[in-house]
């Protein structure tokens, strides 16, 4: 199975890298898509998971807030991490965890090598290294990549996570190569 011209490698990427439309108002770093990245895993042959954005499934377009880039970066995150919080967007954000790892069960039992898992730092939900709470950039893991983390360990699967900002973090990607 799978013997045609696919390289079976592969990384899961924050939902914004690919689709910078879908991030909350005022936090766009680029028109379109991180071309750095993306331009990265092609020239490397390494396929991009998109994972899905969890303020946009729970929140919406707008984060329930249509003035959000009114306020300061962490200060919207803040509120977004918050209301992610609420129990009905909790849950859901844990079904979206669960669909992620589902796809990574999948291709683990296919022989799929799952290089690493690329989040969005600052996000209040795809942060790796820092995180959005309490008005101010921290560290630590967002509230979706803290689940994804938590997932994996209850299923005994390690997968490197690395987070990124922008162009200039995009080359701490080549470590998940090695």
């Amino acid at each position: 199975m799978f013997t045609d011209g696919r390289r079976r490698r592969v990384i899961f990427a924050a939902h914004c890298f690919l689709n910078q439309n879908s991030i909350s108002d005022g936090t766009a770093v680029y028109p379109a898509s991180f071309k750095g990245l993306i331009s990265l895993m092609t020239e490397n042959e390494i396929g991009i998971v998109q994972m899905p954005c969890p303020e946009l499934m729970c929140l919406g377009l707008d984060r329930g807030n249509p003035n959000g880039a009114d306020s300061p970066v962490t200060v919207e995150n803040t509120r977004i991490r918050r209301a992610m919080l609420e129990k009905d967007k909790y849950a859901r954000l844990e079904q979206l965890a669960d669909s992620v790892i589902f796809q990574i069960l999948e291709y683990r039992k296919h022989g799929f090598e799952i290089l690493g898992i690329v989040g969005a730092n600052r996000s209040p939900n795809c942060g790796v290294e820092t995180t959005s709470d309490n008005n101010e950039e921290v560290a630590g893991k967002g509230l979706f990549m803290a689940l994804l983390a938590k997932k994996l360990s209850a299923h005994g699967i390690t997968i490197p996570m690395t987070g990124i900002k922008s162009d200039e973090d995009i080359p701490k990607i080549k470590d998940l190569f090695k």
